[in-house]
């Protein structure tokens, strides 16, 4: 074959943009790359491989001829169109929530569970950020001792509510460190856009990510309970968890604690997840080595560290989990799940 054709649905945004850049650097044979977004930013253009590509309005025949077509423009887009893209023959994989869900719909994280492409009908579902970085560190563990029960609190990225949520906090941190009094800093967007009341991220922890929903969880929390137990294809593992946004630009950080149905011990794990794939184990605290937010973006790997026992629970383990939001926990793992397709020969060329 000579390539294929590729569709980046909501190419101008904070994910798509990221998409355009790990597709540069995919090893997928690409015939053609087909940027569609708005109609406001139809004309636009895009460097690709040295190309000046034109940015073209998404509409329902964008998709003739498109073999895969990965979407990053928000929910309601990707209810709308995918069903179009896959009528037309394209493999469509989306990154956002509408499809996650949803049993006849592969939920993906190419280290974890690529064989659940096989059974794909035209859509593949990328999970939630917070969750593929989880997924990353914690499935070596699993394979080897099992996993009875998982309690994560996150530290997540601005950049995760898009871009307006990141100007937002340049715009109040600069205004806050000017002397503008907290109460005059006029939040509009975070911890939820639709949610009644805004408050400032600058210099703050908001422990709301989306809107609560039942049992007074946040649906991101929701997310990660319920699309774990999906890509683990395991609804007796117990998980908890706490969604935190914090004042970072990018880079997603999480306190994951563990209880494995086998004991096994902190050197094991650690050999584990040293040769386990997409992971770097960053773990010496004699060194003071661990992740850090900043020093995982622009990075493809999910970062391990801080690894130690629970002091009063034989089973129990500690850790500290760091990605790129917007790479590992979007766009790079669409892609990653693009590539997926085609080494195992899932995608019918059009």
């Amino acid at each position: 074959m000579t390539g294929y054709n590729v569709a980046v649905v909501g190419a101008t945004g904070a994910v798509g943009t990221r998409m355009i850049e790990m597709l540069e650097q995919s090893t997928l044979p690409l015939a053609q790359v087909k940027l569609l977004a708005s109609a406001r930013s139809a004309g636009q253009t895009r460097n690709f491989k040295g190309d000046e590509l034109v940015i073209e309005e998404l509409v329902p025949e964008s998709f003739e001829g498109v073999d895969i077509a990965l979407f990053s423009a928000g929910g309601g887009i990707s209810k709308k169109f995918a069903p179009e893209a896959v009528k037309r023959g394209a493999v469509v994989v989306d990154n956002t929530s509408a499809f996650r869900m949803d049993k006849d719909v592969p939920l993906v994280v190419p280290e974890v569970n690529a064989d659940a492409l096989k059974d794909h009908q035209g859509i593949i579902a990328n999970p939630n950020c917070s969750t593929i970085q989880m997924m990353v560190a914690l499935e070596p563990i699993r394979q080897a001792a099992g996993l009875k029960r998982i309690i994560v609190s996150t530290y997540q990225a601005v950049s995760g509510a898009g871009a307006k949520a990141m100007e937002e906090l340049r715009r109040e941190s600069a205004a806050y460190l000017a002397g503008t009094p907290v109460d005059e800093l006029n939040p509009e967007i975070l911890p939820a856009g639709g949610d009644k009341k805004h408050y400032p991220i600058a210099f703050n922890a908001l422990p709301q990510i989306d809107v609560f929903a039942e049992d007074n969880y946040t649906y991101e929390e929701w997310k990660m309970i319920n699309e774990t137990r999906k890509i683990m294809a395991d609804d007796t593992i117990k998980i908890a968890a706490t969604c935190v946004r914090i004042p970072v630009f990018a880079g997603h950080s999480e306190s994951v604690y563990i209880e494995t149905e086998d004991v096994i011990d902190v050197a094991a794990v650690k050999a584990l997840l040293a040769k386990a794939p997409g992971v770097v184990l960053e773990d010496d605290p004699s060194q003071q080595s661990y992740p850090q937010a900043l020093n995982a973006v622009g990075k493809k790997e999910t970062f391990v560290g801080r690894l130690r026992r629970d002091l009063d629970v034989e089973n129990g383990l500690h850790m500290w989990v760091v990605s790129d939001n917007l790479l590992k926990g979007a766009a790079w793992n669409s892609v990653q799940i693009a590539e997926t397709l085609h080494a195992m020969d899932l995608v019918r060329v059009n």
